[in-house]
Parts: structure tokens; C-alpha cells; sequence
């Protein structure tokens, strides 16, 4: 096994149609026993989730991890808040992000590295009507273009 194993369990597709990623951190994330190994099979939403701070500590809402089929009694509840764990200068960081105008946190992605669970934290500026069709614009214009150059190439 490598130095830095990596294994994406969810990713958040609609962050990068909805917003302009500015920075992203990496964080741990505390998590319960059952909630593990429900991550590790996958049942993990991050659709419509998001990051706040509160007193110095940055938690994510809305992220749904299904409660574990074996877990009974001891499985947590699916939307509950949980927190991430980062450095105190990275917080600070985040702090003054979120105090300027139209900056959120947005949960990117969510793996395991080394076995311990890490979520992708992105700071975001929310994308305006016209920005997402100017984006669906130059991808289709770009698949157009590779369309094109793929059959000129084959003559």
C-alpha cells in the first residue's frame, strides 16, 4: 500500500456547477462507530450540505450519512451536525472568509486517507444565473472543438 492512500467515498458534482471555488482545506472529521463503517460502504450525501463556524469550531450540516444496517441502538441520526477538525490558524482562516460578502463553506468531498476519514472543505462564492450558462456554453463549445479535431485527425 502506498505512502498516501486516498479512496473518494462522496463527492458534492453540483458545488462546482453552483460556485466558484476560491480555496479548499483538507479536515478530519469526528464521526461515530456505526456512521464509520456507513461512510465505508458509501451512503453518504453531501448534496445539499454546507459548513459553519460556531465559537472557534467549523461543523457541517446537512451532509446525510445513512444510519448502519447492523447498527441498531447504537446508529445516530442521519442530518445531525458534525464537527471537523482543522488547525486553529486554518479556522481563523475560514473566519475571515466567511466575514466577506457571498463567501460560504462547501463540503467537496468526502474520503479516507490512511484510513481516517477527511472531508474536502471548499470556500465558495455562489454563482450567478448568467456565470452557469456562460459554463454550460464553453464546456459544450469545448467537447464541440474535441469533437472535431477527434475526426480530423482520424482522416
Amino acid at each position: 500500500m502506498d505512502k498516501d492512500s486516498i479512496r473518494i467515498v462522496a463527492q458534492n458534482k453540483k458545488a462546482k456547477h453552483d460556485y466558484f471555488i476560491e480555496e479548499t482545506f483538507e479536515a478530519g472529521i469526528v464521526l461515530s462507530g456505526t456512521e464509520v463503517k456507513s461512510v465505508r460502504q458509501g451512503k453518504v450525501n453531501l448534496k445539499d450540505s454546507y459548513a459553519y463556524i460556531k465559537n472557534s469550531e467549523v461543523f457541517v450540516r446537512g451532509m446525510h450519512i445513512s444510519p448502519y444496517e447492523q447498527g441498531n441502538i447504537f446508529n445516530q441520526d442521519p442530518l445531525r451536525d458534525r464537527k471537523l477538525l482543522l488547525h486553529k490558524r486554518e479556522i481563523n482562516k475560514l473566519i475571515g472568509y466567511t466575514q466577506q460578502k457571498g463567501l460560504t463553506l462547501i463540503p467537496t468531498k468526502l474520503y479516507f486517507k490512511n484510513n481516517w476519514a477527511k472531508v474536502e472543505l471548499a470556500v465558495a462564492r455562489g454563482k450567478k444565473l448568467y456565470d452557469k450558462r456562460r459554463a454550460m456554453a464553453e464546456r459544450d463549445a469545448k467537447r464541440a472543438i474535441d469533437k472535431k479535431m477527434k475526426e480530423y485527425n482520424r482522416q
